[in-house]
């Protein structure tokens, strides 16, 4: 069997509030393999957001761990970028080409004209190569999505983490960066988790689905992605997942 990428083992994650002490996950296992677009879907709760984050090493496993290409995640790193669902996750005082070249810069040690040069190339991946002068608020939306997303590639992380990055687009927009998404993908071979609360979005992007359960989120169910071209495969599949989403 080929190595995972990541794995979770036995996985669980609490965290404290003010009130009281949280159960997130309890005790989840799965796999995600090279080039999967691995997506995570569930009802509200699930704890779909804190495995992410364990992923990333910001959140400390309470029980079992996560695993990056064999080795324990104990801290974030270059080798796993995020794409939040937030617009403001771009530098507001750095251009557009500014913000992709600095973590290659910063964190893996490029030169800056290299790292800016790079940027530039990831721009015009995402349709952005005429706005790299552009500051955030000069940017939509959309473009300022397009810009995270250039930025989390261009470091080619071991996997993107991405949680609900399109959600607080409009249906337009949402569906033109789904497939640009998908594009990148396929030219690029790389490896994605991915957060949504669509279960069509989880059909489109992904090739894997994992379900999650309510509240502490256990491992329910795991399907396979459909072609779109059969609607009807589709939309079977969608009512497969949404059951057992409710179940």
């Amino acid at each position: 069997m080929t190595t995972p990428v990541l794995e979770a083992k036995d996985l669980t994650l609490r965290y404290k509030t003010d009130r009281a002490d949280v159960t997130a996950v309890w005790r989840a296992d799965f796999r995600v393999r090279k080039s999967d677009r691995f997506m995570l879907v569930g009802p509200a709760g699930c704890g779909e957001s804190p495995i992410l984050k364990a992923v990333g090493g910001f959140l400390a496993p309470t029980e079992g761990g996560v695993y990056l290409d064999g080795r324990r995640i104990v801290k974030p790193g270059i080798d796993r970028m995020t794409v939040f669902q937030e617009f403001d996750q771009l530098l507001p005082w750095k251009t557009a080409q500014e913000n992709v070249a600095f973590p290659l810069a910063e964190a893996k040690g490029m030169p800056k004209s290299d790292a800016m040069d790079k940027a530039s190339e990831w721009l015009a991946k995402v349709g952005l190569g005429a706005h790299g002068h552009k500051y955030p608020h000069e940017l939509s939306g959309g473009m300022k999505q397009r810009v995270a997303i250039a930025r989390g590639m261009a470091v080619e992380p071991a996997i993107l983490l991405m949680d609900e990055p399109f959600s607080a687009l409009d249906e337009i927009n949402r569906a033109k960066l789904q497939e640009e998404l998908l594009e990148l993908m396929g030219e690029t071979k790389s490896t994605l988790m991915f957060v949504t609360h669509s279960v069509e979005e989880a059909l489109i992007v992904g090739t894997r689905i994992l379900v999650l359960s309510k509240h502490p989120g256990q491992v329910k169910a795991e399907f396979d992605s459909v072609p779109r071209s059969s609607r009807s495969e589709f939309m079977e599949k969608a009512e497969m997942i949404r059951a057992a989403i409710d179940h």
